[in-house]
């Protein structure tokens, strides 16, 4: 009878060191030219991207036996926006419980709270993006369409109540799964209603852009968000950009060559003097049908399109207005649709960043994943 009980408690102490072994002892692997440092829990399967902030592989944890997103992030401090960036993501990925937004898996400790260069973010796993799906060679039907925009405004309403704008909607920052299930990732260019549009760090996509973005409005709110929805949603229907502009002013030529030139009350969000004249000055243009330019699309999924993609800014559908339109009869139930039981606190970004900073936020952040005993 002892001799079960100590090979029971034998057992239990194996598995525990095992466990303590996969959590906090690392090993390394190299991916796309990058060696990742990470707990041994954490088994290396593939690539799945690459970007200007770094490598992302797909990783199995071997104790909660969950397939995850592992971001290594190299050097993340020698720009100190980029760095800062990466800690707002940080923040609000820790902040967000909803399923149209992707999960905050783990913060991987630093050994040191200044004395590191790299930054790793684990997150869920999903198995491709809204850009790869447009093109592909996968069929996308009037179905596909209405239940990816569903859970994309669904998601939208969840950042809007929580006083975030994402401001940087774009397809290949909206991820899938084979079921069909959306997330919307990549919050690094966020901000509260209420900030100031610090516009020489907006490097958004030009293409997703609201025209009050790209004219230098002094403000911007929830609805630049919808514009690039609006944009999103375009892209589905005809599997290739709306507003493919080369630069700035092209962008305006065809966001007007195809909604028409704006009249005086719909263009008196424009402050700038020269932005008003260069519009002036363009040869006058009438709206395109878009029944013309999406012969085959839903009558319903164009008329929600119309109500997104509105030059005048007050005058676009908000995102509760967008989701009770009948395109989504059948999926809009307003008690499936969560809002944020709190407002995401912005006062703690208002500062200047230095290397220190941004490290020891980093560290304190990883604390929450990682409490020391």
């Amino acid at each position: 009878m002892k001799d079960k009980e100590n090979k029971k408690k034998s057992t239990k102490v194996k598995e525990s060191l095992d466990k303590n072994d996969l959590n906090n002892n690392k090993h390394s692997f190299t991916a796309a030219g990058t060696t990742f440092n990470v707990p041994k829990k954490y088994e290396y399967i593939k690539v799945i991207g690459q970007g200007a902030y770094g490598v992302v592989v797909s990783a199995n944890d071997k104790l909660s036996n969950r397939k995850v997103a592992i971001k290594k992030v190299p050097n993340a401090f020698v720009d100190l926006i980029d760095a800062k960036r990466i800690v707002r993501e940080i923040r609000l990925l820790e902040f967000f419980s909803h399923e149209n937004i992707i999960s905050l898996i783990d913060v991987i400790k630093p050994e040191d709270k200044t004395n590191f260069e790299d930054i790793y973010i684990i997150t869920d796993l999903m198995e491709t993006d809204l850009h790869r799906v447009v093109y592909s060679n996968q069929d996308l039907t009037d179905e596909h369409i209405q239940y990816f925009m569903y859970q994309l405004l669904r998601g939208l309403l969840y950042l809007h109540s929580a006083d975030i704008i994402h401001r940087d909607l774009k397809p290949s920052n909206v991820l899938l799964n084979k079921n069909c299930d959306l997330k919307i990732c990549d919050f690094g260019l966020a901000r509260g209603f209420n900030s100031n549009p610090d516009l020489t760090e907006y490097v958004v996509t030009r293409w997703y852009r609201a025209p009050e973005i790209i004219l230098n409005a002094s403000e911007y709110t929830k609805a630049i968000d919808i514009w690039s929805i609006g944009c999103i949603m375009a892209e589905l229907l005809s599997r290739t950009p709306l507003f493919p502009g080369q630069d700035y002013l092209d962008q305006v030529r065809r966001i007007i060559g195809v909604l028409g030139t704006p009249n005086q009350e719909d263009a008196s969000f424009i402050e700038s003097e020269q932005a008003r004249k260069y519009i002036k000055n363009l040869p006058k243009r009438n709206r395109q049908s878009f029944s013309t330019l999406f012969p085959k699309s839903n009558p319903l999924a164009l008329d929600l399109l119309s109500k997104m993609l509105v030059f005048n800014p007050k005058k676009r559908f908000s995102v509760e207005q967008c989701l009770s339109h009948p395109y989504f009869e059948g999926l809009h139930k307003e008690d499936d649709e969560a809002k944020s039981d709190s407002k995401f606190d912005w006062n703690w970004d208002n500062f200047k960043p230095t290397k220190e900073i941004l490290q020891k936020m980093v560290y304190e952040l990883s604390l929450h994943f990682h409490p020391e005993k």
